[in-house]
This record gives C-alpha cells, structure tokens and sequence, in this order.
C-alpha cells in the first residue's frame, strides 16, 4: 500500500467509527507501518485541511470530526478515476498541485466506503513523470498571485532570448494545455503575457503588487475568446 492509498484508508477508518477515536498504535498495527508515519500521516492531513482531531486521555486517539464532515458522496468508478486522473495531473502541470491534494484529501472524507475505495485504486494506475525546475516556477508563480507580490522573471521568448523582467501579476490564463502568467511588465512598461513552460527562473519578492484588471493591461486579451488571441498578446517582445 503506497501512501495515497493509506491516506484514503485512514480516512474512510476513522470515519466508518466516527465519533469513536482509534489511537495511533492501533492504526499502526492495522496498516503495518510505524507509529511515526502514522502520526505523519495524521499530520498530513489535518494540515489539508480534512477534519480529523487529536483527543487526549486514556480513551483518546484520532477521529474524524462529525460536525465538520459531509454526508457519504458516491462516485462512480469513471468519476473516481476522473478525480485521480485531474489530481495527478494537478502535480506536475497546475500552479495549484498543493491545493488539489488539499481538496482531493477533504474529498475523500467525504465519500462513501466505495468511491473511496475506487478512487484509492484509481490513483495507484496513474502516474505522471516529475519535472522539478517547472515545479518550482509554477509554485512561485501561483505564490506571487496569490499573495499579490512582484514576481521576478528569467524569460525566453519564442527564438530563445532570455530576458530579465519584473512583473506585477494580475492572472493566470491557461488555452490549450499551457498556462500564461499576465500581467505588468516593468521593463516593457506595458501588459504582458508569459508562458510558464518558457520561465526559467521565478523569483517572489516581499514587494506588495497593485491590483491590475485584464482589461487595463490589454482591452483585447481581457474579451478573447481564442487561444490565438492569448498567444499574440506572448509573442510581444
């Protein structure tokens, strides 16, 4: 059992005994790993967010908070393997691969015993290779949107120039399987768009960005409705 699918198990366990508390030792016992990556386990996904709770005491242990959990949520077999499929992918291809794992986690608290079980199963058959350097710019990238901060970039243009360049961000646009940073480019003095697969290097500063709307930076981009539009409004220098 990979540690996706002991996720979902230890979930749909604490669940299925809700309110009742099972202890860190026991779980141990009935995935057949240590304490310590139980407990990491447990850590994980309280900090995704999935509502499980610590209780002291000789009859403490972990639950799953009923107060804060959904009704069972039946998927499916093509609807778990959809999820799973989007996840996986969300790893390596989204700025947001964190928080997809966050949600899929909550989700899975949330599913009945077999779309859980579906889903766990779905995730073993799916992989996606690592790219480590696209990882980062793309974690960088959805930081600076998210916290609205100035972005610095290490930039190739279509003939491989790379260029350096301050940007204040205003949103992440994403046509035909490529996501696009637009925003301010200080250097250009205008709006700009950027392929995230052309960033070399993506630097967040503590610099506070103003607020820029689409149709401020560019009228045209801000009511496209075609990928041509989006790439036009790249291939500026």
């Amino acid at each position: 059992m990979n540690r996706t699918e002991r996720l979902y198990a230890l979930v749909e366990e604490l669940r299925a005994v809700a309110p009742r508390p099972r202890t860190v030792a026991w779980l141990a016992e009935r995935f057949e790993v240590s304490r310590r990556t139980v407990q990491r386990d447990l850590q994980a996904l309280l900090q995704a967010g999935v509502p499980v709770r610590d209780q002291a005491g000789p009859y403490g242990g972990w639950f799953v908070d009923p107060v804060m959990t959904l009704p069972p949520i039946n998927l499916t077999a093509e609807e778990a393997l959809a999820l799973a499929a989007a996840v996986a992918a969300a790893e390596h291809t989204t700025p947001f691969a964190a928080a997809a794992r966050g949600a899929m986690a909550k989700l899975a608290a949330a599913m009945s015993a077999g779309a859980a079980a579906r889903a766990a199963e779905a995730s073993r058959r799916i992989f996606v290779l690592p790219q480590p350097r696209a990882e980062t710019v793309r974690e960088a990238v959805a930081r600076a949107i998210l916290e609205q901060r100035v972005i610095r970039l290490r930039y190739a243009d279509a003939a491989g120039e790379e260029t350096e360049r301050e940007v204040e961000p205003a949103a992440l646009l994403t046509a035909r399987g490529r996501w696009y940073l637009v925003g301010y480019c200080r250097v250009r003095e205008a709006g700009r768009g950027f392929r995230l697969d052309r960033i070399r290097h993506a630097e967040v500063t503590a610099e506070a960005a103003p607020v820029r709307e689409l149709a401020a930076l560019d009228p045209a981009l801000a009511t496209a409705t075609h990928a041509e539009s989006l790439e036009s409004f790249t291939n500026r220098s």
